[in-house]
C-alpha cells in the first residue's frame, strides 16, 4: 500500500507527524502488508503528491485556515485535491482514499463552502467528548467507538453552521459534532464529515496518542498555559483521561486503523478482480 502524507505543519515542532508515522507502521506490521510512505512539505515547499498513491493523509497545522486562501501552497493543494476528486468520479479508476485532519479539514470546508470557518472565542485544547450524528451512527469508520467518544482537540479556529445545501450538492454528511454545553450559548462545532465515499475528515486529532499528549501537556509552557486558562483541576483531569482505555486510547486505536483497513480491503478487492 502506497501512502502519501501531506504535511501542513510548516516546520513547526509537533507530535502529529510522529503519531501518523507510528500508526502507519503499526498497521502495516499487523496487516503484514508492504508499505511505502512518502511525505510532502505542502506549505513551505508547495509539494503535493501525484495520483500514484492508494491512501492520502493530510495533517493538522498551525495558523489561520482563513488567511491562507488563494496563496501559492493552497493553489497547489487544491489542484491536487480537485484532480483526485475527478479521478475518483471516473468509472473504472481505482479509488483513492483520503483522511483530512484538523487544519486540512478546516481549509477544505472553507474551500467548498461547507460551513462557516471562524476563530473560536477561546482556544479548544484538551480531551473532550464528541457526539455522533445520525449519519455518524452508521459510519463504518466509527465502528467500535461509543457515543459520545473522546478526542484530542487543539484548535483556535472552528467550522460551524454547516451549509446543508452545499453538503447535499457534494454528497457529504456531518458525522460528529461538539459536546453539548447547555450553559454556553454558542453553536456546536462540526467535528467530522464524510465528504465522499472515499474521503473523510475530522476537526480533531485521531492520530494523537496518550504518551505524546502527556508529553505535550507536561511541557512547562503548555502546563502553565492550561493551568492559567482552565485551572489545575482541568489539567489533572486531562492527564487522568489519557490513562483510561475507553477514552483517547480507544479513539487512537480505532478511527485511523479502521480507515486504513477499509482502504486496504478495497485495494485487495481491486487486485483480485478479473
Amino acid at each position: 500500500m502506497k501512502v502519501a502524507i501531506l504535511d501542513l505543519y510548516e516546520g513547526v515542532p509537533n507530535e502529529g507527524m510522529r503519531c501518523i508515522r507510528e500508526l502507519l507502521l503499526q498497521f502495516a506490521g499487523a496487516a503484514q502488508v508492504p508499505l511505502q510512505i512518502n511525505e510532502f512539505d505542502v506549505r513551505r515547499q508547495r509539494q503535493v503528491p501525484d495520483l500514484g498513491y492508494d491512501v492520502y493523509i493530510s495533517t493538522g497545522g498551525p495558523g489561520s485556515p482563513v488567511d491562507s486562501a488563494g496563496n501559492d501552497w493552497e493553489k497547489a493543494y487544491f489542484g491536487w485535491l480537485n484532480s483526485l476528486l475527478e479521478w475518483n468520479l471516473r468509472p473504472g479508476n481505482r479509488k483513492k482514499h483520503v483522511f483530512l485532519i484538523c487544519h486540512s479539514f478546516q481549509i477544505v470546508c472553507r474551500y467548498f463552502e461547507l460551513g462557516t470557518v471562524c476563530r473560536r472565542r477561546s482556544p479548544a485544547f484538551g480531551v473532550f467528548p464528541v457526539h455522533k450524528t445520525k449519519a455518524g451512527e452508521n459510519e463504518p469508520l466509527f465502528n467500535g467507538l461509543p457515543d459520545p467518544y473522546y478526542i484530542v482537540d487543539s484548535r483556535n479556529w472552528q467550522v460551524i453552521q454547516p451549509n446543508e445545501a452545499k453538503l447535499a450538492e457534494m454528497g457529504a454528511e456531518v458525522l460528529a459534532i461538539e459536546k453539548q454545553r447547555p450553559h454556553v450559548p454558542l453553536e456546536r462545532a462540526t467535528m467530522a464529515i464524510r465528504f465522499s465515499p472515499y474521503i473523510i475528515g475530522t476537526q480533531f486529532h485521531p492520530e494523537a496518542d496518550a504518551p505524546g499528549m502527556r508529553k505535550y501537556l507536561q511541557s512547562p509552557a503548555q502546563k502553565k498555559r492550561v493551568v492559567e486558562e482552565h485551572g489545575r483541576g482541568k489539567f489533572n483531569n486531562m492527564l487522568e483521561l489519557l490513562t483510561e482505555p475507553d477514552k483517547i486510547l480507544l479513539t487512537h486505536d480505532t478511527l485511523l486503523p479502521n480507515f486504513l483497513e477499509t482502504a486496504l480491503a478495497y485495494q485487495l478487492t481491486q487486485t483480485q478482480s478479473p
